[in-house]
């Protein structure tokens, strides 16, 4: 059998495990990645599907929030070694959106970043304030020696070019100056976005919401990110995003986005 030359680190915002189950585990079946960030699991921590998990191939470690939240890392054929659970910086912080583990020899932090809509208001400022928080622990993992990656759902348009009208946006959250900002204060660290890196000005979506036929349409968003850091960064192969599933039945709003990373 020949040695596998590469690994596929993917992040998959589910929305809803109980729901997508069956599209999730197709996928895992037909794709098989290495590593998978899920996020919305929308599931308490007893309700999450970790037989079927298990029967598919994979350990998983999860963090779980009932009807809402949740995020879940996954290692094929391995446990994820969990080194921390619930983003530091805010011990009143009850929501579920971050876990980190080391799976295949990557510290891997898995994040569910706030929606922070409406704006203004209570809701974006915990955004806002949530990015700080994620800028604060990401710089104790960007330079490390060993390969880490931040993944997930960032809830973020980076740039004008990351949406398919930014004008019907404008008033979002998720594409306001001070978000767009503490995004690219984040990258500043000496994180590489994967999809950026390797896509350039080539237009890649990640998630088209449900209305007047976007997914078939390709009209859509990036936020789902994959970030290297310097280490992790140098063995950076290919990237994509796995649209197919995000037409299948039933799906997520949000399609499976990956890189593959040189061994």
């Amino acid at each position: 059998m020949a040695r596998k030359k590469s690994l596929k680190l993917a992040t998959f915002n589910v929305n809803g495990i109980g729901t997508r189950l069956p599209n999730l585990l197709e996928w895992l079946a037909h794709e098989t990645p290495d590593i998978v960030a899920l996020q919305e699991l929308k599931a308490t921590d007893e309700a999450f599907p970790a037989a079927e998990i298990e029967s598919a191939g994979y350990g998983a470690i999860w963090h779980g929030q009932r009807a809402w939240n949740g995020v879940a890392l996954l290692g094929r054929g391995v446990e994820p070694v969990e080194s921390r659970r619930g983003l530091p910086g805010d011990p009143d912080d009850t929501q579920s959106r971050y876990i980190e583990a080391a799976v295949h020899g990557i510290i891997v932090g898995a994040l569910y970043l706030p929606n922070g809509n409406p704006q203004p208001g209570p809701k974006f400022d915990y955004k806002l304030a949530w990015m700080q928080r994620l800028q604060r622990h990401a710089k104790t993992l960007v330079d490390l020696d060993h390969p880490a990656a931040l993944v997930g759902d960032f809830n973020v348009i980076p740039t004008d070019n990351d949406v398919y009208d930014a004008k019907a946006w404008k008033k979002d959250a998720l594409i306001q100056p001070e978000v767009r900002q503490a995004y690219f204060d984040l990258l500043a660290q000496g994180w590489t976005d994967a999809l950026a890196e390797v896509f350039g000005d080539e237009q890649a979506f990640t998630f088209w919401d449900h209305f007047r036929q976007h997914a078939e349409r390709d009209r859509g968003l990036r936020i789902d990110h994959l970030l290297l850091n310097p280490v992790l960064a140098e063995r950076l192969e290919s990237v994509g995003v796995d649209r197919w599933v995000r037409l299948e039945s039933r799906p997520s709003d949000h399609a499976p986005t990956w890189v593959e990373l040189r061994l």
